[in-house]
């Protein structure tokens, strides 16, 4: 089985194709918990799969490292445009891609060859509790106080393809992130469980975010958590609609118009075949 690993702002992952390969979309949990392993397998954050759709262009079919399935990845998704565009899998610039979160219209700024932004139509959050989901009869989840490891901690939960929850400090400091995410992750008030962002405002165009990623732990990126950071900043007034969004990966641009917009690039690490 042929692959290819790459990577969106540090947040690396394993693209095959399956769209000859007779397997249900259902059935990569095992080998994604293998191939991503980063002792035994090639290592990654993720496992993207290519299926065929009848409703667009291309399917993307998503699992975190840990073998459950996600319903989208923004980062995922920049790099399975790449695997799909750079093996004439699609030969458009402009295409579609069915995710479990709908479909994703895509457009390529191709400025030379293999070099090129990714511009995603992100869609529209979700900011109702009961769809996230969280354990609350409240009409939204803004600003809300956590009790983590005896610490009060103030978060903010929208879904934009899955659960994010973004808590706004002073300073990044990693050692938190390791310390209250995957507390946060797993608090009984998530019931799915959720990502955690934690976000430093820098100014009204650019935020930094760390993210504790759900079913995979701390990553150097996460686009979805990067949109949805924007989305909670700008909600709270404390960004404009357009912002660059570092990570310790690397950076995207978000844009905040009809709908959400996320661009950045894709980078091939390598290819191989994989023994499985």
């Amino acid at each position: 089985m042929n692959f290819w690993k790459l990577h969106g702002v540090g947040n690396d992952f394993i693209a095959i194709d399956g769209r000859f390969d007779n397997k249900d979309s259902n059935d990569y949990s095992d080998l994604a918990e293998k191939v991503c392993h980063r002792r035994f397998g090639v290592g990654a954050d993720g496992l993207l799969v290519v299926k065929t759709s009848d409703i667009s262009d291309v399917e993307m079919v998503y699992y975190n490292s840990d073998g459950s399935r996600a319903n989208m990845c923004g980062n995922g998704l920049r790099c399975f445009c790449k695997f799909v565009y750079d093996n004439n899998i699609v030969k458009d610039t402009e295409f579609s891609v069915y995710t479990l979160d709908g479909i994703k219209k895509i457009s390529l700024n191709i400025e030379s060859e293999n070099n090129y932004t990714i511009r995603v139509n992100m869609g529209k959050p979700n900011f109702n509790p009961k769809n996230i989901p969280v354990n609350t009869n409240k009409e939204v989840f803004i600003k809300e106080k956590l009790l983590i490891n005896n610490k009060e901690v103030e978060v903010s939960s929208i879904l934009m393809g899955v659960p994010h929850t973004i808590v706004f400090v002073d300073e990044l400091i990693k050692e938190d992130i390791y310390k209250y995410g995957k507390l946060i992750e797993e608090n009984e008030i998530f019931p799915n469980k959720t990502n955690v962002n934690f976000v430093k405002v820098d100014d009204k165009d650019n935020i930094h975010v760390y993210t504790w990623e759900r079913g995979c732990g701390y990553t150097l990126g996460c686009g979805t958590g990067m949109t949805a950071s924007v989305i909670l900043s700008n909600y709270l007034d404390k960004v404009n609609k357009i912002v660059n969004v570092k990570s310790e990966g690397g950076s995207v641009r978000i844009e905040l118009l009809d709908d959400v917009y996320m661009i950045g690039n894709a980078v091939k690490i390598c290819e191989g075949t994989l023994e499985v």
